[in-house]
C-alpha cells in the first residue's frame, strides 16, 4: 500500500522516481563487475585474481545481515527512505569516482587496494539496494506495482547499456580512469531524482529498536500468514521462476554446442536479447495494471514456460537463425513479464515498517532458486539430452501453479497472505 503522502501524487512522478532508483542500482553493480573486469583484463592482470572479484559480490547475497538497521534507523530527511538512498548515493559517486585513481598491476599493494575498493563498492552498493527496495514498496499503490517493477527494470537495464556500453567505449577511445568517472558522473545525475521524489509519510508505528528490527519481521510475517501459509508462500518465492534460473544456466553451452559461434550467440543474446526484455517488461507492466496480480502472476508465468518450450523446439528440430531468434525473443519477453509481476508480488508481502528486511529476505530466498536449485542443471541436460533438458525445465513451472492454486488463485484481489493496512495490528 503507497505513503499517503504519495497517493495523492501523480502516477507518472512515482515511476519516475522508481525509475531512476533503478538506474542507481545497476550502475555500481556494473562498475564492479563488468568495468573492473575489462580494466583489469586490459591491464594483464592473471585472470587467477581477476576471478577472486566474484568473491566482493557476497555482500549483495548477505545483505540480509544487515537489512535491519534500515528499518531501526532511518534517516529522517527527506524521509525514512530517501534519507539512506541520498547518503549511499553520495557515497558510491565518491568511491566509484576514486576508482579512477586506481592504477592496476600485479603489485600486491595495487591489487589489495583494488580488492579493498571493489568489497566498499559493493557493500555500499548492496545497501543501497535495500533502501531502493523499500522505498519501490513503500511508495507504490497495488495496482501500479507491476508497472513500477517494469519501471525500476527498464532503470536498471539503463544502467547496464550506459556503463557496459557507454563506459567500454570510452575506455577504448580515452582511458579506463575516464569511464570510471563517467559511471560516478551518472550516480550523480540520479541524486537530484532521489531529492525531488514523492515523499513518504512517518511510520505510525516506527520500529522502536533492534531486537524488533530483527525478529519483528519474521514474526510480522509468520502471524500475518499463519505458519502452514507462510511456509507455502515462501516456497511459491522460491520456485516462481526456477525455470529461468535453469534456463539461464545452460543457454549458452546449448546454443555454442549447438554450432552458432560465439559472435552470433553474444550479439544476439546482447542485443535481440536485451530488446525483447525490455519489450516483455514493457508489455508486463502495462497488463499488471489491467489484470491485476493473480492473473498476472498466472498468465506471464505461462508466457515464461512457453519460452523454455522454445528452446526445446530449437533443440529438437533445428530452424536455423530464425529459431533462434525466436527462442530468444519468447525467453526474455516471457522473462521480463515474469520479472514484473513477480517484484510485485514480493512488494506485497511486505509491512512497510520491515519492507527494508523482508524484501531483503524475500529476494534471498528466490536467489537460491537461481544457485542452489539451478545448480544441477547441467547433470539434467548430459543426462536427458537437450530436448529432455529444456523440456525439464518446462515442467519446472508446475509446482509454482499448484502453490498458485492455493495462494493466488485467479479470480482472487492478491496473494492469500500479503500484507493488508487494514488488517495490520500494529
Amino acid at each position: 500500500m503507497a505513503s499517503p503522502a504519495s497517493s495523492s501524487v501523480r502516477p507518472w512522478r512515482r515511476l519516475l522516481a522508481v525509475a531512476a532508483e533503478g538506474v542507481a542500482s545497476g550502475t555500481p553493480y556494473m562498475v564492479g563487475t563488468k568495468l573492473l573486469q575489462g580494466w583489469l583484463t586490459a591491464s594483464q592482470i592473471p585472470l587467477s585474481l581477476i576471478g577472486l572479484l566474484g568473491l566482493a559480490e557476497l555482500p549483495y547475497t548477505l545483505k540480509m545481515v544487515w537489512a535491519p538497521a534500515l528499518d531501526r534507523w532511518p534517516l529522517p530527511w527527506p524521509d525514512r527512505r530517501r534519507g539512506w538512498l541520498l547518503v549511499l548515493q553520495l557515497t558510491l559517486v565518491a568511491v566509484i569516482g576514486a576508482m579512477a585513481l586506481l592504477r592496476p598491476s600485479s603489485d600486491p599493494a595495487s591489487l589489495t587496494a583494488i580488492g579493498a575498493m571493489a568489497v566498499l563498492l559493493a557493500v555500499v552498493s548492496a545497501t543501497q539496494d535495500i533502501a531502493v527496495d523499500a522505498y519501490r514498496t513503500d511508495l507504490l499503490p497495488d495496482l501500479e506495482r507491476g508497472a513500477g517493477a517494469a519501471a525500476s527494470n527498464l532503470g536498471y537495464r539503463t544502467a547496464m547499456l550506459a556503463v557496459g556500453a557507454g563506459g567500454f567505449i570510452l575506455a577504448g577511445r580515452f582511458d579506463w580512469p575516464l569511464a570510471f568517472l563517467f559511471s560516478a558522473l551518472l550516480m550523480l545525475v540520479v541524486v537530484p531524482f532521489t531529492l525531488t521524489a514523492p515523499r513518504l509519510e512517518p511510520l505510525a508505528v516506527p520500529v522502536s529498536s533492534l531486537r524488533q528490527a530483527v525478529l519483528g519481521p519474521a514474526r510480522e510475517f509468520l502471524r500475518r500468514s499463519g505458519g502452514p501459509r507462510a511456509a507455502a508462500l515462501l516456497t511459491l518465492v522460491l520456485l516462481y521462476r526456477w525455470p529461468d534460473g535453469l534456463l539461464g544456466l545452460m543457454a549458452v553451452p546449448f546454443l555454442i554446442q549447438k554450432g552458432f559461434s560465439p559472435e552470433v550467440v553474444g550479439s544476439v543474446l546482447a542485443g535481440w536479447g536485451i530488446g525483447a526484455t525490455i519489450v516483455g517488461t514493457v508489455l508486463g507492466g502495462v497488463l499488471f495494471g489491467r489484470l491485476g496480480m493473480n492473473r498476472s502472476l498466472w498468465l506471464f508465468a505461462l508466457v515464461g514456460a512457453a519460452g523454455n518450450l522454445a528452446y526445446w523446439g530449437l533443440a529438437r528440430f533445428d530452424g536455423g537463425m530464425p529459431a533462434l531468434l525466436t527462442a530468444v525473443a519468447l525467453e526474455n519477453i516471457g522473462g521480463g513479464m515474469v520479472g514484473a509481476a513477480f517484484v510485485a508480488l514480493l512488494m506485497s508481502l511486505c509491512n512497510p515498517r520491515f519492507s527494508a528486511t523482508q524484501y531483503a529476505l524475500l529476494s534471498g530466498v528466490y536467489a537460491l532458486s537461481r544457485s542452489l536449485l539451478a545448480a544441477p542443471a547441467g547433470l539434467v541436460a548430459e543426462r536427458l539430452g537437450w530436448p529432455g533438458f529444456f523440456l525439464a525445465t518446462t515442467a519446472a513451472a508446475l509446482p509454482a501453479f499448484l502453490l498458485m492454486l492455493r495462494l493466488t488463485p485467479w479470480n482472487g484481489q492478491g496473494a492469500r497472505g500479503a500484507y493488508s493496512a487494514e488488517r495490520d495490528g500494529g
